[in-house]
């Protein structure tokens, strides 16, 4: 299902957006780099939890191999990293901006591999469970992954490691962050787009409806699930890789391995905007981010029980998200027509 409207002219005038954002709106512009990373995530835990039906607590996993990933090879490259996060903080490299992009790029490179590595490696097991089964596993994945971080002395332990510094403005290092991960953004929905529309997609809406039959008319279901959480790790670890020079500082159970948050957000985001759907993420990551964002303003002290509450009324009144919600009131927007049958009834 695609939204109304959804051609070439809005996707044009949402580049167009996108691109005078940080320059009309400054003061926004660590709210908007965060909005295209909520976006990705909407959009990477709907690969399993909406089209193919696996509700999975596990992404948290590969967003924090990306963040550590793309730090310690940053770092890796003109310094030793044991030295480096032993120092816990006092220790500062003095990167050219030449060195510091080198570093980013790179790690921004090898942070997809180790996750879609771990993905493939994780897949071939968890993915056989289903249900509740699957999502107490991939929840028990992100706890697992903090408590590994954070007894790992190489990587900063449980004291965490510090990003290194960007050798320039301010300005221009959030510039930097805010058009890569819009860039992350609009290459994830370009991406998944492509492949919904063809086999792919067909196969893992076939998992969602009934694995049995699917495997039973030949499909590979274990290569299916396998493929789309890679393709779910490569974009979100990379998304981590951002984030942690976002914000400067990771930590491994409250940032990088931040189930609690992050993971919960990944669920929410989906199942609001409506999951299973291409558009309904990135609504649901637009409308939640924005909402949270408020209660951080202005219910200061109140915000997380205004989170929590937000959760319970998405859950009880739009359990198809907003998507399904509009669909069901008004079909013809959606491209349903709906005629007066002669006796008076309506009817499709």
């Amino acid at each position: 299902m695609t939204v109304p409207g959804g051609g070439l002219f809005i996707r044009g005038g949402i580049v167009a957006v996108a691109l005078a954002a940080p320059f009309l709106l400054p003061a926004f512009m660590a709210q908007l780099t965060f909005l295209w990373v909520m976006i990705v995530f909407a959009l990477t835990w709907d690969t399993l939890g909406g089209r193919m039906g696996y509700n999975s607590f596990g992404n948290i996993v590969f967003f924090g191999i990306g963040m550590y990933a793309t730090t310690v090879v940053q770092i890796a490259l003109y310094h030793d990293v044991a030295e480096y996060t032993a120092a816990a903080g006092v220790l500062t490299i003095e990167f050219t901006r030449a060195q510091y992009l080198t570093g980013l790029f790179v790690g921004l490179a090898v942070a997809p591999i180790l996750a879609v590595a771990a993905a493939a490696l994780l897949g071939s097991g968890i993915l056989g469970l289903r249900g509740q089964y699957f999502a107490i596993a991939t929840l028990g994945l992100g706890i697992a992954g903090g408590e590994l971080a954070a007894g790992w002395s190489f990587v900063g332990g449980a004291s965490g490691i510090q990003v290194p510094v960007y050798p320039g403005e301010i300005g221009d290092r959030r510039l930097l962050f805010y058009f890569l991960s819009a860039g992350l953004g609009f290459v994830t929905f370009a991406v998944l787009e492509r492949l919904y529309a063809g086999r792919f997609g067909l196969a893992i809406n076939a998992i969602r409806d009934d694995e049995d039959k699917a495997e039973a008319m030949g499909i590979p279901t274990t290569r299916y699930k396998t493929t789309a959480w890679c393709i779910s790790a490569f974009f979100v670890s990379i998304a981590g890789g951002l984030v942690g020079h976002i914000i400067g500082f990771i930590d491994p159970r409250e940032v990088a391995f931040a189930g609690a948050t992050y993971g919960v957000w990944m669920v929410l985001m989906a199942i609001l905007g409506g999951k299973g759907t291409l558009w309904g993420p990135v609504l649901g990551a637009v409308v939640f981010y924005v909402t949270k964002e408020l209660f951080w303003t202005y219910l200061l002290g109140w915000q997380r029980v205004a989170l929590g509450l937000l959760i319970v009324v998405v859950v009880l009144f739009f359990p198809l998200g907003i998507l399904g919600w509009l669909r069901q009131r008004h079909p013809a927007m959606f491209g349903h027509r709906v005629e007066e049958a002669r006796d008076g009834t309506a009817g499709t």
